[in-house]
């Protein structure tokens, strides 16, 4: 779940004892991943004030489980050949997600970025081929190969690339950790350190990448953990 919010210019913030990002103007922004406790601590200390602290219920949830058949061998037990390329991968995916950037620009809220039948759920417990696997971290929606994408938010491209599990990819940064991924793309229109303002295009939908059809795989991050995307978009799309 992504929180986002405005406290008074000034305020400290502080959670489960780590240090939050406050901007010029209040804003900030927080994040619960899938196997979080029941509980969080958030400090405030006001501006010449005194630390207050406020006790966060985190929702339990039930987590469906997806069983996908037809995936190529390769995709679900990779040969080693491939590994250092996915640990390469992976190791510069963590990198990125240490970006902490000053804009707010995800104080403006998300749009979503496709739209389409929803093929997937975040948390959901993936069966490939038989296999368990990590939960899904992201949305996917069904579209055609081809389909226009749009950036959920205003933010600046740090990865536009193709990756072994995800495809061609995309990932933006909205500011104070938060960020965006776009995978399986047929196309992608942006280049990394490029701006880009909300509903801005970033390519074409398609299905490279680890796949049985086309579709957009759509996550979201606060730092290194991965939320539910949903929990930031409108509940219709549009």
């Amino acid at each position: 779940m992504l929180v986002t919010g405005r406290v008074p210019p000034g305020t400290r913030l502080a959670l489960d004892g780590r240090p939050l990002r406050v901007g010029p103007r209040g804003d900030y922004a927080f994040g619960f991943g899938r196997d979080h406790g029941p509980e969080a601590l958030l400090t405030v200390t006001p501006p010449g004030g005194r630390p207050e602290a406020q006790r966060l219920a985190v929702a339990k949830r039930e987590w469906q489980v997806q069983r996908l058949q037809g995936l190529p061998g390769a995709m679900v037990t990779p040969p080693p050949e491939t590994m250092a390329r996915i640990t390469r991968e992976r190791d510069h995916l963590a990198a990125l997600r240490k970006t902490d950037s000053a804009e707010p620009h995800f104080a403006a809220g998300f749009v979503w970025p496709a739209t389409g039948r929803i093929s997937g759920v975040y948390g959901s417990q993936r069966i490939l081929n038989g296999e368990a696997r990590a939960p899904h971290v992201g949305l996917d929606v069904a579209v055609p190969v081809g389909t226009p994408l749009r950036a959920a938010a205003a933010g600046r491209v740090l990865l536009a690339m193709d990756l072994y599990f995800t495809g061609n990819t995309v990932v933006i940064d909205h500011g104070f950790g938060v960020q965006t991924l776009y995978a399986h793309l047929s196309r992608l229109d942006v280049t990394e350190g490029e701006p880009l303002a909300s509903g801005q295009g970033i390519g074409l939908s398609g299905a490279t990448g680890r796949v049985t059809g086309p579709h957009l795989h759509f996550a979201m991050n606060w730092f290194s953990t991965a939320i539910d995307p949903a929990s930031a978009l409108p509940a219709t799309q549009g």
